[in-house]
């Protein structure tokens, strides 16, 4: 995109680390196509995942890609400022007058009669504004009675009987198209596709309709005949094979009959004539020539089949020659049966597959052979031509809604005035999220969680993904960003909270994974020591639950081996062990030795720290911190220079043209903590506190009272 040299006097306010351009007067939107898009905040931004209105979303994004880019938004503005008489109506309250709709141009006059039968429908006047409410149920801005030029015809746009009930008869076999008044209908492709099917099936009944012995062998029972046919045809081919074969060599004729372990395996069971193991069989006995038995002899799987193709095609065939009761069927018979049929299969696999062979044969002759067709085209083609009031409406939604939301998204696009100056949240904020006696504004959607975990860390921010449940909704999975209070163990994952999305609705938050960070310098300070104090409490516990665990060893060990040992003799004495002053000796010599290292080196310390001046001895004990805790402060301190709201922004699909910095003081205006109101009385009285003792406030006048003494005996040397 080529940067064009500006004449208009933009005006910018720096926060989040970087200059944002101020959108606040018509001027600016109407020279926003000359602002360089190195400038912009955003270049591209999903059209889901946001607090803001789908529908608005769907007609920025004019490609339909699920991203409205910069092209898009410049396009908007610009259409915007084409057909408002002035663009200042951007920002003011939602709604649309019928007066600051432009008419210079048939555009113009055509968007404007449109708006003003969208205010009569409503039962507004001219000088009430169009909101976005007057569009959320089209169906009733258009009237199933007249044209509306989507180019779908229902039965309420004819008196015509034929054309209603041929509407209807369509809708039934093709299935209905809904028109924008909110009834069903049909349009061109239902109606070709009727046309289609019906002259199909006509054609199709006219090639059998021959009375012609040789297409229909049995008259009217022909079809019933090739029913009972069909049933058998595969069994009794698969029959006369088999013999063909044991014609063709003996040798196959054992192989080609069920084997005897089959009958074996049979006869273990309850047989019954509906066993897939029975019907699997051959109909009968397999030999070289043999007839097929139509009586005895039969496979019982397969006996009703064969009665019923025995009735109804071999008695009626063949019974022509005298041989009414035909008790088998040879080779030869059944391939002139076959022969037959055929002519009639051969039609029945031509049978067109549609579904208006729900209407009867006449009644779609009727149809082929009538005019209806060409009504319907008619009728058609002037719901198409009455499309002026239509295209024009969806322009009039299109302009309302832009005069209620563009504004908004610009601020949340070209800048983040709406996140930075906290005058509204930006459309990127969830919701509230209330956990630990804090709350979270900063809180996304995630859409994609894999994506979201590789990305989201370099924000520098300490994270926190939940999943969020409420009856009758769908999980939701959202991350908040913690940039104020003190989090050292904090969150683990099965902590719960609660999430209050943007309408005000509680969902249950249940924290699933934490990404730590640093939060504040104050919080890094005390680390070490933290680190220390968790350090020794650890081996603290480690210690005392080994000990425990020898004594409980030893105490079981002793008592088994008490239990398991013989009774003594009674004339044995008893030896007691001695005490082993040596063994003592030795261990508080090591103890005497300990504590005198340890007395010396505080010792050196003591004299080392008060042999300084007065006014050295504070800077020696802050350098001491500062050596432990600098480290840490110093890691957190680079940490929150680079924490950054785009990683975040780039994990949900967007794409953030400039590092837009959260840091120390707008992280604390994020999260916040939990205070008492002003002026609310506090009582101190705590019936449940820990009984306070001495021993702390002596230790502490102990330590000074040696200090002092150490430092007066160091004077006097």
């Amino acid at each position: 995109m080529a940067t064009i040299q500006s004449q208009h006097k933009w005006r910018f306010f720096r926060s989040g680390g970087f200059d944002q351009v101020a959108l606040d007067c018509a001027a600016d939107l109407q020279h926003l196509h000359e602002l360089d898009p190195k400038l912009w905040t955003v270049l591209n931004c999903p059209t889901t995942g946001l607090e803001f209105d789908h529908r608005t979303a769907a007609l920025l994004d004019s490609d339909g890609d699920g991203q409205i880019r910069v092209p898009e938004i410049l396009a908007a503005v610009r259409w915007c400022c084409e057909r408002l008489q002035d663009a200042e109506l951007l920002f003011q309250a939602p709604g649309l007058p019928l007066a600051a709709i432009a008419e210079q141009d048939a555009e113009g006059l055509n968007l404007k009669a449109a708006a003003r039968k969208v205010l009569d429908i409503a039962g507004k006047t001219p000088a009430d504004p169009l909101q976005v409410e007057d569009f959320a149920d089209m169906t009733l801005l258009f009237s199933p009675h007249h044209f509306n030029g989507d180019g779908v015809v229902v039965s309420e746009l004819t008196t015509d009987p034929e054309l209603i009930q041929l509407i209807a008869e369509i809708k039934q076999t093709q299935g209905g198209v809904l028109d924008r008044s909110g009834a069903e209908g049909i349009n061109s492709e239902s109606l070709e596709a009727f046309y289609q099917q019906a002259t199909a099936v006509v054609d199709w009944h006219a090639a059998g309709g021959s009375a012609d012995p040789l297409f229909c062998p049995l008259g009217e029972k022909t079809a019933e005949a090739v029913v009972a046919f069909e049933a058998v045809k595969a069994k009794v081919d698969d029959f006369f094979v088999r013999c063909q074969l044991a014609a063709f060599d003996h040798r196959a004729s054992d192989a080609l009959n069920p084997a005897v372990t089959l009958y074996e395996v049979l006869a273990n069971k309850a047989i019954s004539s509906t066993d897939p193991e029975v019907a699997a069989l051959p109909l009968a006995a397999v030999a070289a020539g043999a007839p097929l038995p139509l009586e005895g002899g039969m496979n019982p799987a397969w006996t009703s089949a064969m009665t019923d193709f025995k009735q109804k095609v071999v008695e009626p065939l063949l019974g022509a020659d005298g041989k009414q009761n035909i008790s088998h069927l040879t080779l030869q018979q059944w391939q002139h049966i076959c022969q037959q049929l055929e002519s009639w299969r051969l039609w029945q696999l031509a049978k067109p597959d549609c579904s208006v062979h729900q209407l009867d044969a006449e009644r779609l002759k009727a149809i082929v052979s009538g005019d209806g067709k060409a009504g319907l085209e008619a009728l058609i083609t002037q719901d198409l031509a009455a499309s002026v009031f239509a295209d024009n409406l969806d322009a009039v939604e299109k302009l309302v809604r832009y005069q209620r939301d563009l504004v908004t998204l610009l601020r949340n696009f070209v800048s983040l005035s709406d996140f930075y100056q906290s005058k509204h949240k930006a459309i990127f904020q969830a919701g509230t999220l209330f956990l630990d006696q804090r709350s979270c504004e900063l809180v996304l959607k995630v859409s994609d969680m894999a994506r979201h975990a590789t990305m989201a860390p370099f924000s520098g921010c300490y994270l926190v993904y939940c999943t969020c449940e409420r009856q009758g909704e769908a999980p939701l999975q959202i991350v908040a960003a913690l940039t104020g209070g003190d989090v050292d163990e904090l969150m683990v994952p099965g902590r719960n909270g609660v999430f209050y999305d943007r309408e005000g609705r509680d969902w249950r938050a249940m924290v699933t994974k934490v990404v730590v960070q640093p939060v504040s310098i104050g919080q890094a300070f005390w680390s070490p020591y933290k680190r220390v104090a968790a350090f020794i409490e650890a081996q603290l516990q480690k210690f005392a639950a080994s000990r425990d665990k020898d004594i409980e060893a030893k105490t079981t060990s002793g008592v088994t081996s008490a239990a398991a040992a013989p009774a003594a003799p009674a004339s044995a004495p008893t030896v007691v062990a001695g005490f082993d002053i040596a063994k003592f000796a030795g261990i508080f010599a090591a103890m005497g030795l300990a504590v005198g290292a340890i007395g010396t080196a505080l010792a050196a310390v003591v004299s080392g720290l008060f042999s300084l001046l007065w006014w050295q001895i504070p800077l020696v004990i802050l350098g001491l911190l500062l050596l432990i805790s600098g480290p840490s402060m110093l890691m957190a301190f680079l940490t929150l220079r680079r924490r950054n709201l785009g990683p975040l922004l780039d994990a949900n699909g967007w794409a953030v043209n400039t590092r837009a910095k959260i840091n120390v003081p707008f992280g604390a205006a994020l999260t916040g903590l939990a205070r008492l109101p002003a002026g609310a009385k506090r009582s101190l009285a705590d019936p449940f506190a820990e009984k306070k003792r001495p021993w702390g406030s002596l230790v502490v006048l102990l330590l000074v009272l040696i200090a002092a003494g150490v430092f007066w005996w160091f004077r006097l040397n």
